[in-house]
């Protein structure tokens, strides 16, 4: 009978401990999904969950509960066991002998190991065993009630707080929910175009401009003293909406113009020039768009450190950050080039993300704010545009510059040597 109770409690200190691990580690995003299946252990779940304190100290309480009466009957059976062995020593070893003795059963039995199981297996095992846990969260309701009134009640009385209320699910829940679905989904498969929103939403705050803005080398732009045939040209040949207007240089840019503009038979670029924007590189993103929809503009222009055009964005390129490349029948498509051509050769367009490259090839090229492509990650390193057929080692990274024009790298061979 002994036997049977001390296991009867052991069990329940595992299932107490483990349900209060569980919903401390389990996903709440994975949580409120399941309460919306509108089924019987949806409602179990809504119910447990709604007050998250209670349950947590309901299963206090229960853990509590069931190790003091394991405590009393355990004492008494180690020793029984030791009176029947002839190891009955002086009061005081004996207590201690039977301290050590049932505490090591029940941290190993009942704490260590349930903890890190339900850890592992948290968004299940919740779900599994919501009902055992509701039962017993409605048997201690009025008691852990009464403790936490007890609580709060020394809290505001004497440190002047509230008492804690443990958050729902956070920021960080969701990005960890939706890097698990993306990660189930295999590589010829396409990520859910919803899934694919909230993590580019996730990441929006701390992409900067830099990052997503048509580099200097790139920008197509007419001088605001060309003729109105001379922009209608390029209208054509690129088939871009907006183009650039400098004055005299791309330093110097004085705004854009829209295509449509042009049904308008303007005189002159400066009758139909539109203002834009000038922002720093390392401004974030989210700041430019509030500051275009509020000043009611579309191109926004990066400048550099030393006041010089770095590159330019438009809404559109805003927006593409969280709904995905927005193409029309004029956007052509580029081609960037990365093949691995042998072991540790590859061929890389420089235009590629040092960030996607390390995470696609695992190259362990450095990251840093000064750069993000990796051109830029070679000529932060040479302080200058290196040229076809130059040889440039940096580290265990050698390049050798297969194409190359005045203004920028176009296409490198990467060999890694250790």
């Amino acid at each position: 009978m002994e036997i049977s109770i001390i296991i009867i409690c052991l069990i329940l200190a595992a299932f107490f401990s483990g349900m209060e691990i569980a919903f401390i580690s389990s996903n709440k995003i994975y949580l409120e999904i399941e309460k919306k299946q509108d089924d019987f252990l949806s409602r179990i779940l809504t119910k447990l969950t709604e007050n998250p304190s209670k349950f947590i100290a309901a299963m206090l309480i229960g853990n509590n509960v069931a190790l003091v009466i394991y405590g009393f009957f355990m004492g008494d059976l180690i020793l029984n066991w030791m009176t029947q062995f002839g190891l009955v020593f002086s009061d005081w070893w004996n207590i201690l002998i039977q301290t050590l003795l049932a505490a090591f059963i029940v941290l190993v039995t009942s704490e260590f190991f349930p903890k890190v199981f339900f850890q592992i297996y948290a968004n299940s095992l919740i779900k599994i065993l919501a009902l055992p846990a509701y039962l017993f969260y409605r048997l201690f309701y009025y008691i852990s009630t009464f403790f936490i009134w007890i609580v709060d009640f020394a809290l505001s009385k004497f440190f002047r707080t509230e008492g804690n209320q443990i958050q729902l699910f956070s920021r960080i829940e969701l990005g960890n929910y939706i890097t698990e679905q993306m990660s189930t989904v295999e590589e010829n498969e396409e990520v859910d175009s919803e899934i694919q929103i909230f993590q580019n939403a996730l990441e929006f705050s701390a992409v900067k401009a830099r990052d997503i803005m048509t580099p200097r080398t790139e920008i197509v732009y007419v001088d605001l003293f060309d003729s109105v045939d001379d922009l209608k040209k390029m209208f054509i040949e690129t088939g871009y909406s907006k183009i650039i207007i400098s004055q005299n240089s791309l330093d110097d840019i004085v705004g854009y113009v829209h295509s449509f503009d042009l049904f308008k038979k303007p005189a002159t670029i400066k009758s139909v020039l539109m203002t834009v924007e000038f922002v720093p590189e390392t401004i974030l993103i989210k700041d430019v768009l509030d500051l275009l929809i509020k000043k009611r503009k579309n191109v926004a222009v990066v400048l550099d450190e030393y006041g010089g055009t770095s590159g330019i964005m438009t809404l559109e390129d805003i927006v593409e950050e969280l709904f995905g490349e927005i193409e029309d029948e004029h956007d052509l498509e580029e081609e960037l080039v990365e093949e691995e051509i042998g072991e540790g050769k590859y061929l890389f367009s420089t235009r590629l993300d040092v960030e996607y490259l390390n995470e696609t090839y695992k190259l362990m090229i450095p990251e840093e704010d000064s750069y993000g492509t990796l051109g830029g990650f070679i000529v932060n390193h040479t302080k200058e545009i290196p040229q076809k057929g130059d040889k440039i080692v940096i580290d265990k990274y050698h390049f050798f510059i297969k194409e190359a024009s005045n203004k920028k790298i176009e296409l490198v061979k990467l060999t890694i040597k250790e």
